[in-house]
């Protein structure tokens, strides 16, 4: 015999969800039921009951005061719940960015860090652009990158680049494996994005460069010592920041952004100056260096570097705070291009030289035994 369950906890759960569901409806409704109330009763004995005589001038500005209080409390209680609703809207929207795009910690394996990112879309915190750091067995290592266009459009690309470094720098013993990993990344996002906008060729058809969307990408890998390694497909150059002033990090030649065309066979991987104790490296987005204000003069980025990185050790959020606020001024709060920032201060080496530095004071005092 096979017995149907008709009855149980799960109905029970259903049933209480339901009715949950429906007292928050109704609560929601609650400020637009009294205003429509009085509404139709007032409408109700304007037809019901008519006057038997011309109504007066105050009887005609009585039921105006009336009709326009109902007519502005239900406008004033779709507006709060609408308001409602785009608060909701927004927070889940920024939950998500935030998921994608993560805040940095603020020491990572003996580095301080900030980051930072200015978006064009309004409302939004992630755009075109895209920056992580993660502690690896092989060194602290780093990318930024800038999505061909900005907005909204470009966070696919910007998961696809984010989501496979992030396994990618913890897997790949060497750099050059790295940047493998997210062209190929890429390239399957490219692919997927083509059969989505064109289903009937199926995906398989390439697209032209002019149409493809690429991203510029920097890595760097940094060592125990401070010794930075680099690949560079297309992006701006860091800035290393000393007491004594601002100087760009040669990373070797650039290779063209991810994207555009395969990567070559060797990958020209290059060995950067030494990030010395107290130092710090300057990682920024094309939007930063071409920021334009009215009269179409650019940002003096190295010159704001100059000023924000006096004193020792560099300050990576004062850093970060002194170029948002000075660019925000340059343009005049109208950006053109998405811009991130990322500051690093080198401490670990430090802490080993002032330890090193100790043992040998230490071993100097000691007299001698002979």
């Amino acid at each position: 015999m096979i017995r149907i369950w008709s009855g149980g906890p799960l109905p029970a759960l259903r049933r209480a969800r339901a009715a949950r569901v429906g007292d928050s409806q109704i609560r929601r409704l609650l400020p637009l039921i009294l205003p429509a109330a009085w509404g139709v009763a007032a409408l109700t004995w304007k037809i019901a009951c008519p006057p038997e005589q011309p109504e007066s001038l105050g009887e005609r500005i009585v039921t105006g005061i009336v009709f326009f209080t109902v007519g502005a409390g239900i406008v004033l209680g779709i507006r709060r719940e609408l308001s409602r609703e785009l608060r909701r809207v927004r927070e889940i929207a920024h939950a998500a960015q935030r998921v994608l795009l993560r805040p940095l910690p603020p020491r990572l394996d003996g580095l301080a860090l900030a980051a930072g990112q200015l978006s064009v879309s309004r409302g939004a915190v992630v755009g075109g652009d895209l920056y992580e750091a993660v502690a690896t067995p092989y060194g602290v290592r780093i990318v930024i990158g800038d999505v061909r266009g900005h907005g909204l459009p470009a966070i696919g690309a910007v998961a696809a680049v984010l989501g496979c470094f992030r396994e990618a720098a913890y897997d790949e013993p060497e750099l050059g494996g790295v940047l493998r990993r997210l062209d190929r990344a890429i390239q399957r996002h490219l692919r997927e994005r083509a059969r989505d906008e064109h289903p009937a060729a199926g995906g398989g058809e390439p697209m032209s460069p002019s149409a493809e969307e690429f991203v510029t990408v920097l890595l760097l890998e940094i060592g125990g010592d401070g010794g930075v390694v680099a690949l560079n497909c297309g992006h701006p150059c860091p800035y290393i920041l000393r007491c004594h002033g601002v100087a760009p990090l040669a990373c070797g030649e650039p290779l063209p952004p991810l994207g555009l065309f395969p990567l070559p066979a060797e990958l020209p991987v290059h060995r950067c100056a030494r990030v010395l104790p107290g130092e710090g490296l300057f990682l920024h987005t094309d939007g930063a260096a071409d920021a334009r204000d009215a009269s179409g003069k650019f940002f003096g980025l190295e010159a704001v570097l100059a000023k924000a990185a006096v004193g020792s050790p560099v300050s990576p959020a004062a850093v970060i705070t002194t170029v948002h606020s000075q660019l925000l001024r340059h343009t005049g709060g109208r950006l053109a291009d998405d811009v991130a920032l990322l500051v690093l201060r080198n401490d670990r080496s430090r802490v080993a030289a002032q330890c090193g530095d100790t043992v040998l004071r230490r071993t100097r005092r000691q007299p001698s035994n002979r």
